[in-house]
């Protein structure tokens, strides 16, 4: 009874007074992770990147030749173009505000919508702008136009007076934004590392060679020249060439070069791109839309490495080499270090922070460009193209026996395991789409066993936390019968001995409770992987699972949340069935039947998974994070937990 009369008072009080309306920018400042994806270093370097694409937006177009970027003693960042300036006559929708104030104050607004003031750009959400000056304690705004100067001063999103002209500029034009981050989001002792904006911004001059960039700062870092400027005639070329200074390649230039879709596809945009293949470092690829960094690719780069496994396939048939028909995408990718560049008009993003590009149009235009170039680039020089073939063939067979040896390794794997939770094994001989899920105590591996499909997905339960290998001596980590357990079943070994090339599944995923006690675990399965078999997560083959915390029941409708946002989210939208919503808190995975893990977490079709990724702008940052937060050294990681305690709101006890 008493439960009963709580459940009536909590409807009572649920009413309209109860649904919270954000305006204007509240919603970037209430939710930073879904414009900028979070709050950590990385989302605070994004706002300068968001400012930066607005004036590389305006030389692509042709409006500006120039730009600078100026890391302040404050720690605020001037960027200045010489573009055309933010217009700040009256707006017509609002008369009573400039377009400057409506641009900067208003999502979803900006001149990259209709086409018609940008054919290509990498800011169309129309957000990026206003998203800083949300974030930003002040934001200052100084737009020179017609030979006079106007500025604006805002804070946290408010403007601090109307646009203003403060004087002429007979010999000045463009936009200049300065802005400093709030320490209400980013906290007080975040900081911009001058190296990684250096490394932003060289990186921006080499995707547009009709720009220059300068580049100055008043915090001093080692190997950061105060000054400097950039400007690269060979755009991506120059780049490689920088990067592989010194390194031995089987062909004596690269594969490089730059297509105008209108040439060919009458379309406005073009794709440049710069390919060498080495033995002598690891392969990587760096993929750009607009002059924004793409990091988890996208389908610009699907069709580049489709341009490049056709070509040599075909190169192969005509010089008679018959191995040359079994080498796949992975194997032209092994030991390719390579850039691509494209500019599309409205592509399509995944996420606000562009990390994946999803303009479907862009593999065809890409592969086909590119592809025509290859062929002729390969008959061109055949010494060079003989030395790629033979190095693809024989990467090729290497892949070939060593899927064969796990073929035959899986079929013992039950018999050389003797895991004390018992690894419960896949079917599939291969390891191409096969999981491995990591799970937290028995009972969780009940509901997981019963879940998972048994063809592709396997389970290793463990039992209680994992040995913090940070600092651990070796002897101690080869006498853990969880971290035996555990790299016996990937079939890698572990630091010095690790093999990526063994790995038996495809996708690892570590899948613990949603509470205090999974987080640990789960970060102490990730500073195991980081430390002992970083090429893993390098590979993308790393990831976390994302249980609900709550499944809501009206009638015959359920549905999950992941969060209690999502749920408020849920119940003020409804759920569209009849009667009381019945709300259920999951303690735990255990608390599970199959039926809800599968449907939540475990199903490919409908689970959200979280990629883990070490950030490729700051290796070393990632290192000394995790040196802070899980070594030996409990005064680094209390100072930490002091720093970033603001943030943490609710936490499950």
């Amino acid at each position: 009874m008493p439960n009963d009369l709580f459940k009536d008072a909590a409807e009572q009080s649920y009413n309209a007074s109860s649904i919270e309306v954000l305006e204007g920018l509240e919603p970037v400042r209430k939710r930073p992770g879904m414009y900028i994806g979070g709050t950590d270093e990385r989302a605070l370097h994004h706002l300068v990147a968001e400012v930066l694409d607005n004036s590389m937006d305006e030389a692509v177009a042709g409006h500006a030749t120039r730009i600078e970027v100026e890391l302040n003693a404050d720690h605020s960042v001037t960027i200045r173009d010489n573009g055309r300036g933010i217009p700040i006559d009256p707006h017509p929708r609002f008369p009573d505000k400039s377009a400057l104030e409506v641009i900067l104050c208003t999502l979803h607004a900006g001149g990259k919508f209709s086409g018609k003031a940008y054919q290509t750009s990498g800011g169309l959400h129309g957000v990026g702008i206003s998203v800083v000056n949300a974030l930003s304690d002040h934001v200052r705004v100084e737009v020179a136009r017609n030979k006079e100067l106007y500025a604006q001063d805002f804070s946290r999103g408010i403007p601090q007076g109307p646009v203003a002209k403060v004087g002429a500029a007979p010999n000045r034009r463009g936009t200049t934004v300065t802005f400093h981050p709030d320490a209400e989001i980013f906290g007080t002792a975040a900081r911009f590392k001058p190296a990684r904006l250096l490394k932003m911004v060289r990186s921006k001059a080499y995707l547009f060679s009709g720009v220059e960039i300068r580049w100055k700062t008043a915090v001093q870092a080692d190997g950061v020249p105060a000054e400097a400027t950039f400007k690269f005639p060979g755009g991506l070329a120059d780049y490689l060439k920088e990067i592989l200074e010194g390194v031995v390649t089987y062909a004596e230039k690269p594969f490089a070069g730059k297509v105008d879709f209108g040439e060919r596809f009458n379309l406005p945009g073009s794709v440049e791109w710069a390919i060498h293949w080495t033995p002598a470092r690891d392969a990587f690829m760096s993929s750009y839309c607009n002059t924004v960094p793409t990091p988890e690719g996208g389908t610009h780069v699907s069709g580049f490495w489709n341009a490049l496994t056709k070509g040599i396939r075909a190169y192969g048939e005509l010089a008679q080499n018959r191995k040359a028909a079994q080498i796949t995408r992975d194997d032209v990718m092994a030991g390719a270090s390579s850039l691509i560049s494209v500019f599309i008009a409205e592509p399509e993003f995944v996420g606000q922070t562009k990390d994946r590009l999803a303009t479907t149009d862009a593999q065809r235009l890409v592969e086909t460009a590119i592809r025509d170039r290859f062929d002729t680039w390969l008959a061109a020089d055949p010494k060079s193209a003989s030395a790629i073939l033979d190095y693809l063939v024989l990467k090729a067979e290497e892949r070939l026996r060593r899927r064969a040896e796990k073929e035959t390794a899986r079929k013992t794997a039950t018999k050389k395991l003797r895991l004390p939770g018992k690894l419960v094994d896949c079917s599939t001989a291969t390891r191409e789409g096969t999981e491995l899920f990591l799970v937290e105590g028995d009972s969780a591996g009940g509901s997981a066993k019963m879940a998972r499909n048994r063809k592709t997905q396997a389970l290793l339960p463990l039992r209680g936390k994992i040995l913090n290998v940070l600092g651990a001596a070796s002897a101690k980590l080869s006498s853990n019968q969880e971290i035996n357990d555990l790299g016996q079943a990937l079939g890698t070994g572990m630091g010095t001995k690790f093999r990526l090339d063994d790995l038996r599944y495809d996708k690892i995923i570590i899948m613990t409770d949603a509470d205090v006690d999974g987080a640990h675990i789960a970060a102490l399965l990730m500073t195991f992987f980081f430390t002992q078999m970083r090429p893993l997560i390098d590979a993308g083959h790393l990831y976390l699972a994302a249980p609900p915390l709550y499944r809501l029941k009206q009638g015959a409708i359920s549905v999950y949340a992941h969060d209690d946002a999502e749920k408020d989210a849920l119940l003020a939208k409804g759920l569209g069935g009849r009667g009381k919503i019945d709300i259920s808190r999951f303690k735990g995975l255990g608390e599970m039947d199959a039926k809800d893990l599968k449907e939540t977490t475990m199903d490919p079709t409908k689970r959200t998974l979280i990629k883990v990724t070490v950030d490729e702008d700051a290796p070393g940052e990632t290192g000394g994070l995790v040196e802070r937060l899980m070594g030996k050294k409990p005064e680094l990681r209390f100072q930490y937990i002091q720093e970033n305690a603001r943030f943490v709101e609710d936490v499950d006890v």
